[in-house]
């Protein structure tokens, strides 16, 4: 199902990656869209994608412009300062993350007006590529439950799978032959409503965290038809950085 988007609310630079990449999108990949029935159809809302490949940021795009609700990114602040792309992202709405500074407060502020303003706004919770060697989401970060918390507006999860095949994570040359199928299923919004008003805001971030990685795992494994391992990878565990390559050690 194709919800068309009202044209006149995006900026025009949205609009020219819409038409410049969604026909490219559309010849080169197969897709398998579920769960757009779960998109809201208006307001405000977090959108939490698992992180596969550094393509899936177009597929999610290409799936929630499909379903009627444009997506605008918090997106790691280096982005923004690439030649002509950093323009154009910037143009379209999307919003920087100054990941490890003291500046990382500034993209929870916009990312908390952007949903007030009625803006479906994509958060990777994982913070980055899934280093789990099976590419199952890892562990969680806090930013996406926050954001929901603080504006008590529902929160999506959706799941990806196919992206790494276009693109395998880590890599710079994509598997164009055969076309490869995105499979996309977003899952029903998270009840979080019990935490709204919990004393202990620290436990409720926790708790919100976690039914969010849970769904979304859910989520990957009815598009793998396989069950997720009972313990999520956390990449501190393996003294690992927590951005960047995996290779990249922490400290």
């Amino acid at each position: 199902m194709i919800r068309t988007p009202d044209q006149r609310r995006l900026p025009g630079a949205y609009r020219f990656v819409v038409r410049v990449l969604r026909p490219v999108l559309q010849v080169l990949t197969k897709r398998d869209w579920r769960g757009v029935a779960n998109i809201p159809a208006e307001g405000g809302f977090v959108v939490c994608p698992n992180h596969l490949s550094h393509i899936d940021v177009l597929i999610l795009g290409h799936f929630m412009y499909d379903a009627g609700r444009p997506v605008y990114f918090l997106g790691k602040e280096s982005v923004f300062r690439v030649p002509v792309v950093g323009w154009i992202v910037t143009r379209a709405g999307q919003i920087p993350v100054h990941r490890g500074t003291h500046r990382v407060a500034d993209a929870y502020r916009s990312a908390v007006a952007a949903v007030r303003a009625g803006k479906a706004v994509g958060v990777y919770p994982e913070g980055t590529l899934t280093r789990d060697p099976d590419l199952w989401p890892m562990r969680g970060k806090t930013g996406a439950a926050r954001i929901a918390l603080e504006t008590r507006c529902p929160v999506i999860p959706v799941a990806m799978w196919g992206p790494n095949e276009l693109l395998a994570p880590y890599t710079k040359l994509p598997k164009l032959l055969p076309r490869k199928t995105m499979g996309v299923i977003a899952q029903p919004p998270v009840d979080l409503s019990d935490l709204y008003d919990a004393p202990h805001r620290r436990a409720a971030v926790a708790e919100a965290t976690r039914r969010i990685m849970a769904s979304l795992t859910n989520g990957v494994e009815q598009l793998r038809g396989q069950v997720a391992p009972v313990e999520r990878y956390d990449p501190a565990h393996y003294g690992e950085s927590e951005f960047g390559h995996p290779d990249k050690k922490a400290g």
